[in-house]
């Protein structure tokens, strides 16, 4: 996935496997439900779906932070194991379910110094708050910043598309489903602190807007209504 960490408390190899059980774990969520896992009716809700969301703010997050001086180590594992019980918990309590799988990996799979277990899961457990991020630790304002990054820009164009398509939406439907992007995104911008989240926010939004005016041009009467056929 492109993460390099050296130089660091948190070594490659160790990462590595991180990953790999996040990604078991994950799989083991949608397996083991009767349902075929929350929200499994989804596509994007999926094991492999929910996977690539993680990896994309590990890579945000660690930006993020790389720029406003954060804690790389605590991010990046932060990120990794954030959404771990997102295929398995409700959504109001899954950011704790994921902090409680984290402590359990981190304290008996390795010999991390206590404090560093305490801050990890701590932005873990914090990554669903809602209120000012200027309040929140540095490193937990990074986690959510990428998270909230991720949900916007072509990446979640793509997203509601692919929506539209499960729904069997057409695509006169397209510019107001990807205005929603847009509108959500620009009310999330207003919730980040950082100068760094904030320019990728805006790069983001730009290329929403294009894609939408693109449509609009493209598409003759987008927003019209269909004609009466009875």
């Amino acid at each position: 996935m492109g993460v390099e960490i050296k130089e660091s408390g948190v070594t490659d190899h160790e990462f590595a496997e991180m990953e790999q059980f996040v990604y078991d774990y994950l799989s083991a969520s949608v397996q083991t439900e009767d349902d075929g896992g929350r929200m499994r009716w989804y596509p994007w809700h999926s094991a492999d779906y929910r996977f690539n969301h993680i990896k994309n703010v590990v890579d945000l997050a660690r930006k993020i932070g790389k720029n406003e001086g954060a804690d790389l180590d605590v991010i990046t594992v932060a990120a990794l194991f954030h959404d771990i019980s997102k295929l398995e918990a409700p959504q109001d309590i899954h950011a704790e379910e994921g902090a409680s799988v984290a402590r359990e990996y981190l304290t008996s799979r390795s010999d991390f110094p206590q404090s560093f277990v305490d801050e990890v899961c701590a932005a873990i457990e914090a990554h669903s708050h809602q209120g000012s991020l200027a309040e929140l630790p540095l490193e937990t304002q990074c986690l959510i910043e990428a998270d909230i990054l991720d949900k916007i820009g072509a990446n979640g164009t793509a997203l509601m598309l692919l929506r539209m398509g499960y729904e069997s939406r057409t695509h006169m439907d397209a510019a107001r489903m990807v205005d929603r992007v847009f509108q959500r995104g620009r009310d999330h911008v207003d919730r980040l602190e950082s100068d760094t989240a904030e320019s990728i926010a805006h790069q983001r939004l730009k290329r929403v807007k294009w894609f939408r005016e693109w449509l609009e041009e493209e598409v003759a009467d987008m927003d019209a209504e269909r004609p009466n056929t009875a």
